[in-house]
């Protein structure tokens, strides 16, 4: 089973910017799309990017121009580019693919 270790989170400043890294181990990983979760405190996890195996994207309209989804198969790795954050964007994100388990994702604040 392919397994995918989340990183790169952290405080931030409102206005700030992260990028998120998820590397997978194991074969195939290019063939899946890849997929960037977050959840909140007391809120379901929701899908907020997405990235098919060619490369096409698709984001939740509350981070549509902020956020860049992205992949590197030759490194078995997705990135997540997050640009003029906001508190609300705080949460616990995770990366996901279809045959993968859910990890521990990596925890982004967004606080003054």
């Amino acid at each position: 089973q392919l397994q995918l270790v989340e990183s790169g989170g952290g405080l931030v400043q409102p206005g700030g910017s992260l990028r998120l890294s998820c590397v997978g181990s194991g074969s195939f990983f290019s063939i899946y799309a890849m997929y960037w979760y977050r959840q909140a405190p007391g809120k379901q996890r929701e899908l907020v990017a997405a990235i098919t195996s060619g490369g096409s994207t698709n984001y939740t309209d509350s981070v549509k121009g902020r956020f860049t989804i992205s992949r590197d198969n030759a490194k078995n790795t997705a990135y997540l580019q997050m640009n003029s954050l906001k508190p609300e964007d705080t949460a616990v994100y995770y990366c996901k693919n279809r045959v993968s388990s859910w990890g521990q994702g990596t925890q982004v604040t967004v606080s003054s």
